[in-house]
């Protein structure tokens, strides 16, 4: 009896953190592909284990063995480790597409380390794509077409939503929504403290908390309304609302917010250049 012979791999993943394992289970559950078409590598076995008992793809320890089946690759290593691996899978990857998600790696680096027909797109995904509600921008590197372009919208729609930017917008982005979900974690945890303070159980409190921002944030993304007219519709005259604002606008909030993203984006400039 013939041994069946096993589907060509679609998506290859260098590298198999969290982030990998977020656009793992995107593109299985918008059923992109099937898992046995995706093929994960790493250096740490027991990684390996679980996301082949999880996910059901294939895995491998060798970049060169993913990439040469592959007919796509997301590089996820940490970043002091790229040039390694581009040297290690140039040979094999040829004019296939190469997405990088490894942070701070800006594209001439990527290039430097590839054959000239390398078609290369920087993304930036953050931390909700764990859920599949995350934001990614994508820049996409000279000579990369169109289809090309579009298999990466459709892998990060799966986790979120995708936006196309130049490269030079990026160290921003990595400053507001790269760095934002743990500024928006700290906001949480301040209104459940506030929800303590006021007399609630700290569960409730953190349950309330989170299903409001989630709501508030679904409102904005949905309506397409400016910020600014959603906190007018909430804040009646003489209310509850528009006394809290006042504490708010006290505490400089709209400021912090401003420096923290700035701050961010500095750094992330910094680190680019290391």
């Amino acid at each position: 009896m013939k041994s069946q012979k096993k589907p060509a791999v679609q998506i290859a993943f260098l590298g198999s953190g969290n982030m990998a394992e977020a656009i793992i289970k995107g593109v299985l559950d918008a059923d992109l592909c099937k898992a046995p078409a995706l093929m994960a590598s790493d250096l740490s076995e027991n990684r390996l284990k679980t996301l082949h008992q999880s996910y059901k793809i294939r895995t491998t320890h060798s970049n060169r063995e993913a990439v040469r089946e592959a007919e796509l690759v997301i590089l996820g290593v940490k970043p002091k480790t790229v040039e390694a691996v581009l040297a290690e899978i140039r040979s094999e990857l040829g004019a296939k597409l190469l997405i990088s998600v490894a942070a701070g790696v800006p594209l001439s680096r990527l290039a430097a380390g590839l054959a000239r027909e390398s078609q290369i797109i920087r993304a930036m995904p953050n931390a909700p794509a764990k859920v599949q509600i995350g934001a990614t921008v994508l820049a996409p590197g000279k000579g990369v077409d169109a289809a090309h372009l579009k298999r990466a919208l459709q892998i990060f729609d799966a986790i979120g939503k995708t936006w196309v930017l130049d490269e030079s917008h990026l160290d921003a982005v990595t400053g507001l929504s790269g760095s934002g979900p743990a500024f928006a974690f700290v906001m949480l945890e301040a209104l459940a403290d506030g929800g303590v303070k006021a007399g609630l159980p700290r569960k409730i409190a953190q349950a309330l908390a989170a299903q409001t921002v989630l709501g508030a944030a679904k409102m904005a993304s949905e309506s397409n309304e400016h910020p600014a007219r959603l906190k007018d519709f909430v804040a009646s005259p003489g209310g509850t609302t528009i006394s809290g604002l006042h504490a708010l606008e006290a505490g400089n909030i709209r400021a912090a917010f401003i420096d923290a993203v700035e701050a961010a984006t500095q750094r992330s400039k910094e680190l680019g250049k290391t």
